[in-house]
C-alpha cells in the first residue's frame, strides 16, 4: 500500500550518514541523491530524508524496516548503536504482537522510533 515515505531531519548530512550505516545490514542503501534530500531502498527509493522545510521541529515518527531474518535485526542494532542510537529495545520477540514477531527499536538522531523487524521463526 505504501510507496514511499519522507522524514525530515535536523542535519541531512548526519542523518545519511546513519542511515547509510544502519541500512546496510537489511539491504538497504542510498539510491538518489537530490542535494540534501536522500532516497533509500533496495531497488527503488522508498525512504527519504531531507531537510525540516516546516516551521518549528519536526514531529517523532515510526519506521518499521523489514529484515529478511532475526540476524539482520541484530546486525541493524548494532550497527544503529554503533553510530550513536539511543536504545529503545534490544532484539527480542515481542508475542504481544504475534508469536514470530522479532524486532529491535532504537531511536534517531531526530529522536524518530526506528525498527527493523522479522516476521518468520528463527
Amino acid at each position: 500500500m505504501i510507496d514511499h515515505i519522507s522524514v525530515q531531519v535536523a542535519d541531512p548530512a548526519a542523518s545519511a550518514a546513519f542511515y547509510d550505516r544502519v541500512l546496510a545490514p537489511l539491504g538497504g542503501k542510498r539510491l538518489l541523491d537530490f542535494g540534501e534530500v536522500i532516497g533509500y531502498g533496495t531497488t527503488q527509493p522508498t525512504f527519504w530524508i531531507g531537510p525540516v522545510t516546516t516551521e518549528g521541529q519536526a514531529r517523532e515518527v515510526h519506521i518499521a524496516f523489514v529484515a529478511a531474518d532475526r540476524s539482520k535485526v541484530r546486525a541493524f542494532y548494532a550497527a544503529a548503536v554503533e553510530a550513536g542510537a539511543e536504545v529503545l529495545h534490544e532484539p527480542r520477540v515481542w508475542p504481544e504482537y504475534h508469536a514470530a514477531y522479532y524486532g529491535a527499536f532504537v531511536r534517531d538522531l531526530d529522536g524518530n522510533n526506528v525498527e527493523a523487524t522479522c516476521h518468520t521463526p528463527e
